[in-house]
């Protein structure tokens, strides 16, 4: 049976993250394509606000987007009978849908590219402490380790997703001694704010360093950034499907995880050509 819903209720409320705009457009715009087409119009909101506009008098569902909403107000939200769809973690409730992205296989694959181009000194930045960069952080060490590629500590550092912590990074790297061959960085926000500080010192990428991403924002492309191209688009568009179908008595709560792949661009060496 269909989620009950107060009459005339056909708003989804969407809480997504404030930090970084281009990343949302493509989900927004998969979501927006999918509920405009079923007659359900969109609230757009970030961060705490959600606590406000999640209520059965105002919305019928919400999509979440946000690594700082709390996974305890999610499962507020859902025992006031509102079913959530989250796109960046996975949590244990009858009323919350989990769509992830397989981070694990797409950087697995992607460190394997870059082992096989020949590189054997790796720097990591890492972004907040979330699912996606645990899952990112995890499959890079493991594939090292599987190639007896060693890591050192030093050569890890800590960012928040934005551009400007991946230019911090960068500025650290250039304090060292003998910098790594290549900065691997669990999103392209964070890369290309490297990139762009090393440019601004006279570094060469790839030539002096390579950079990776993880992805694939709209910039990345004109910047040549290679990069793990995440289907954003097609994320909303699945999100909002998956909520109506449970409001039409049509879904479930099972967990989905989809594929990325690999984009190879500049920023490194073409393996390829070998």
């Amino acid at each position: 049976m269909p989620l009950s819903r107060k009459r005339g209720n056909h708003t989804v409320i969407c809480n997504l993250s404030d930090f970084d705009a281009l990343y949302f457009l493509d989900v927004l715009h998969g979501i927006s394509d999918y509920t405009s087409a079923k007659g359900y119009s969109m609230l757009i909101c970030s961060g705490e606000n959600i606590s406000y506009y999640a209520d059965p008098e105002m919305v019928c569902g919400c999509i979440v987007n946000d690594v700082n909403t709390a996974d305890a107000d999610l499962l507020k939200i859902a025992d006031k009978g509102i079913p959530v769809i989250v796109l960046d973690r996975e949590i244990d409730s009858s009323r919350i849908k989990s769509i992830v992205v397989n981070n694990y296989a797409a950087e697995k694959q992607l460190i394997e590219g870059l082992v096989e181009a020949g590189y054997k000194r790796f720097a990591f930045l890492a972004g907040k402490n979330t699912d996606d960069n645990k899952e990112r952080y995890a499959a890079f060490r493991d594939t090292l380790k599987e190639h007896g590629i060693p890591f050192r500590r030093n050569d890890y550092f800590e960012g928040d997703w934005r551009e400007k912590s991946g230019a911090q990074a960068a500025r650290l790297l250039m304090l060292s001694e003998e910098m790594p061959e290549i900065l691997v960085c669990a999103n392209d926000m964070m890369a290309l704010g490297a990139i762009r500080l090393l440019a601004g010192n006279g570094i060469r990428v790839p030539e002096d360093i390579a950079v990776v991403g993880f992805d694939d924002i709209i910039i990345s492309k004109y910047t040549e950034l290679t990069t793990v191209t995440v289907p954003d688009y097609e994320r909303g568009y699945l999100a909002a499907q998956a909520l109506i179908d449970i409001l039409e008595g049509k879904g479930d709560f099972d967990t989905v995880r989809i594929g990325a792949r690999v984009k190879w661009r500049k920023t490194t060496k073409d393996f390829r050509k070998k």
